[in-house]
């Protein structure tokens, strides 16, 4: 049966936290591993959302944090799904802050997980391919084969000599002759 491509929109995911005592290191800001270990959980909701399947988390990209999240303040992460592969979907999130009683929003940071979707023996199966609808969507899908080249190649999974989509942004391009 071959799986209908969705859209973008159609695997978001907003989950909303609170910041609390326990969630915080000893200078009163919240823990990169709880702000980790929520932004899975979202993810992997938007990666199941498209793929109606259970997933696992393939890997985790870099994830540097611009502004930290104060005790007390709320967390906002939105994930989407920004690109299907076969067995596997990036999904991007922007991670935000918020103030309650001084009423302003701040971004903490953006991230990309990888999920492979599995089937009821545990095994990969294929995803819906995706549809990307806005600008902000056309830029991350395309972008996303790159980030995935990447990948593989950090995880010894493809040689750098396959990445066909790197060695583009690499290699002059020379005119062909007429």
């Amino acid at each position: 049966m071959q799986n209908k491509a969705k859209t973008a929109s159609e695997s978001l995911i907003v989950m909303t936290e609170l910041v609390l005592p326990n969630d915080t290191n000893v200078f009163g800001n919240l823990m990169g591993g709880r702000l980790m270990y929520w932004m899975d959980i979202a993810s992997a909701l938007s990666a199941s959302k498209h793929c109606n399947a259970p997933v696992v988390t393939a890997s985790v990209d870099n994830i540097s944090f611009e502004n930290p999240i104060k005790l007390g303040n709320v967390v906002h992460i939105e994930a989407k799904v920004s690109r299907a592969f076969n067995s596997s979907m990036e999904v991007h999130m922007k991670v935000w802050g918020e103030d309650l009683q001084q009423q302003y929003r701040y971004k903490s940071n953006e991230a990309y997980y990888t999920f492979v979707a599995l089937d009821a023996s545990t095994r990969p199966k294929p995803v819906p391919q995706l549809i990307p609808e806005t600008e902000e969507d056309k830029k991350l899908f395309e972008g996303a084969l790159r980030r995935r080249q990447v990948r593989l190649i950090l995880g010894g999974k493809m040689k750098p000599d396959d990445a066909l989509e790197l060695k583009a942004l690499f290699t002059p391009q020379t005119p062909k002759k007429a």
